[in-house]
């Protein structure tokens, strides 16, 4: 697989598979693994543009966005992005389509991945070591280790090959192709989606405002109900577009998330949530 890489470029190649095992490093809710995404493609930036302080702190930036998956297919990604990189220092891809198409594919293959590794392989592997364990027999760590840790590690160095590999050859056929508006396109929809489905799931404001009405019959009512049962997650819709706002402002997520703390503490002392 990597027979036809030069010996400069192998050696940035074996680089960044031995950084993309540090995916969660500096791992934090806000950028999540954007941290180890950078730190995976630093060999590859530091040879492109090494020679660009600008273009390197635009590429450090690129990779510093948002970024979630499984761990093996990051190192997919990863490839792809390191080829979308050589096309971008050449002038053939905008940073904007590398940001689109990453975007795209973290939600997807953390899905796919997630099922099959942490779901399926690793109940595997503890059930067949948690039964050695049990009596005695450390041949079940290692066993563990071996279907669970050495499993992912060849698939990532599989993964991350056929990712650089493809990225290469995929965009050239892209761009004699014409194609490459309509790819673009279609990756910047597919990425806001998987933003907007994360919000659904991951926003959740629980508010809890009870107004008292007047009248005959009396009785409370829940705002934060009646609004859910009109536009389900309304407020954390809201709620992120509010801090998209902020971010455009200049605030920087640390200002945000005290300022989401402040909200949060005020009104549960006040019980609105």
């Amino acid at each position: 697989m990597a027979n036809n890489y030069t010996p400069s470029e192998k050696k940035i190649l074996d680089k960044m598979f031995l950084y993309s095992h540090l995916v969660f490093i500096s791992f934090s809710m806000v950028k999540m693994e954007a941290n180890g995404f950078t730190i995976t493609m630093s060999p590859m930036l530091e040879e492109l543009y090494k020679d660009d302080p600008e273009a390197m702190k635009e590429a450090v930036a690129r990779h510093q966005q948002f970024f979630n998956t499984h761990a093996v297919p990051f190192s997919f990604i990863a490839g792809l992005a390191a080829a979308m990189e050589k096309q971008h220092k050449e002038g053939k891809v905008d940073g904007a389509t590398i940001e689109n198409i990453k975007a795209a594919l973290m939600g997807p293959t953390a899905g796919m991945f997630d099922s099959l590794f942490f779901n399926c392989l690793r109940v595997i592997a503890a059930g067949i070591a948690i039964g050695l364990c049990r009596n005695g027999n450390f041949l079940g760590v290692i066993i563990f280790l071996l279907l669970y840790g050495f499993t992912q590690s060849i698939a990532k160095y599989l993964l991350f090959h056929a990712g650089y590999n493809l990225g290469t050859s995929f965009i050239d056929q892209v761009f004699n192709s014409g194609l490459i508006q309509v790819l673009t396109k279609c990756a910047g929809i597919l990425g806001l989606m998987m933003v907007g489905a994360m919000t659904a799931n991951m926003v959740n404001i629980p508010l809890n405002l009870v107004v008292n009405t007047t009248g005959a019959e009396g009785g409370a009512v829940n705002v934060g109900e009646i609004i859910n049962s009109v536009f389900p997650g309304l407020l954390g819709v809201v709620a992120l577009f509010v801090m998209v706002a902020l971010i455009k402002k200049g605030w920087k997520p640390s200002q945000l998330i005290l300022l989401i703390f402040a909200i949060a503490l005020v009104g549960a002392l006040i019980h609105i949530f």
